[in-house]
């Protein structure tokens, strides 16, 4: 398996004093990434530890910090005032142990690197004392780039240019036409890593499988009541065929048979745990952009495809804004819904989705544009075309 992109940024800062914490979906390649970073170090003293195992947390359990130091001492052979390199893996799994993060960090400068799979876990579990001895990175499934360098179909190199400027001026048909059979699979499999990687179309739709039953199995634990469990799976299905609108919080209550504070609960729960993308709504005040009413999209196309069906444009609509979210803040518009904006790139570009781009679309972007002082519009087309102004998916 090829590192991932990631590998390249974390790298820079092994050495500073700061815990790095990569957080993100369950088989992203969290832990791969970090036994990298392990081999990555050489014979510096280190130390890994697995908290799926409950005998590791073991040593993060004596409540004399200084005893604990002395452990990982022995267990990375480190002598004198060397210093140490510890490795944490599934960190939510004992949340206390964040406590002895930060008094090793301020009293022996051990580096930590942690994955937690969570942001929803994650977001409390580190003490507010903890603030400033943390870099934190979010990896995400593979972008579509990625996912060429992974199928040695790009350079690293290429793989690692991210900058939207360079990406809507790219207009190659021959390049188009290479790299199209690439992007229709990355549209039904999604970017896991492991899928990517695997040829057979059923075993890959079997792994898809076995994520997603991954994602209840383990995720899902810290909801006791199998009640709720049951009431966010039927959610999950509810939002599929949602997927690119707008929410109506009030009917998916009423669906379900739940309060609306319920709802925005177990939506928090899917945002947080990466599994679903909630985009607000572009406003040029903040307020009002999280009042708004947001859109879903899921996190990986191969997820949703197995979870339940959607039609072609919803899927690439779904591809497209995960793509833009690699660059920068996204948003839409929607002005009762008369007016639409498919994705408003840090509220400075805007885009809107089509399977077959047309100068018309462009005409209707621009003149909605104009009205709300953003000042440039792109077309995100799936199948090419040839006029100014239109992108493809597989350049971004």
């Amino acid at each position: 398996m090829k590192n991932r992109l990631l590998f390249d940024e974390i790298k820079k800062y092994t050495e500073h004093k700061n815990a790095l914490i990569i957080t993100g979906m369950r088989q992203v390649g969290k832990t791969i990434l970090m036994k990298s970073i392990f081999k990555h170090l050489g014979d510096k003293p280190k130390v890994w530890f697995d908290f799926d195992n409950p005998l590791d947390q073991k040593i993060f359990e004596d409540l004399e910090y200084k005893n604990i130091y002395k452990v990982l001492k022995d267990l990375s052979k480190a002598r004198g005032d060397d210093r140490i390199f510890v490795f944490i893996d599934e960190i939510q799994n004992f949340p206390e142990a964040t406590k002895v993060v930060k008094y090793l960090i301020d009293h022996y400068s051990v580096k930590f690197f942690i994955t937690g799979s969570s942001s929803f876990y994650l977001k409390n579990l580190f003490p507010e004392s903890l603030s400033g001895r943390k870099f934190l990175y979010e990896l995400n499934p593979l972008s579509f780039r990625e996912y060429l360098y992974f199928k040695g179909r790009i350079s690293r190199e290429r793989a690692s240019e991210l900058d939207i400027s360079i990406a809507v001026k790219k207009k190659n048909i021959v390049e188009f036409k290479s790299f199209q059979a690439d992007y229709n699979d990355y549209l039904q499999f999604g970017g896991f890593p492991e899928v990517v990687m695997t040829e057979d179309m059923d075993t890959k739709k079997q792994v898809l499988k076995n994520i997603f039953a991954s994602f209840f199995e383990k995720d899902l634990k810290i909801m006791s009541d199998y009640k709720d469990i049951r009431e966010l799976r039927d959610l999950i299905l509810l939002l599929v065929p949602r997927v690119g609108s707008m929410m109506d919080v009030t009917k998916l209550a009423s669906e379900l048979g739940v309060d609306r504070p319920k709802i925005y609960s177990y939506l928090e729960f899917l945002q947080g745990t990466f599994f679903i993308k909630l985009l607000p709504k572009f406003s040029k005040s903040v307020d009002r952009a999280v009042a708004s009413g947001k859109k879903v999209y899921f996190s990986d196309t191969g997820i949703l495809n197995i979870i339940g069906q959607v039609n072609d444009a919803q899927i690439f609509e779904n591809a497209a804004i995960n793509q833009l979210s690699n660059y920068e803040k996204v948003s839409f518009y929607n002005k009762k819904n008369t007016n639409e904006i498919d994705a408003i790139l840090n509220k400075k570009i805007a885009f809107e989705i089509k399977t077959k781009g047309i100068p018309a679309d462009l005409i209707k972007l621009n003149k909605i544009i104009e009205k709300i002082g953003i000042k440039e519009g792109f077309i995100i087309s799936k199948e090419y075309a040839d006029f100014d102004r239109v992108v493809f998916p597989m350049f971004l």
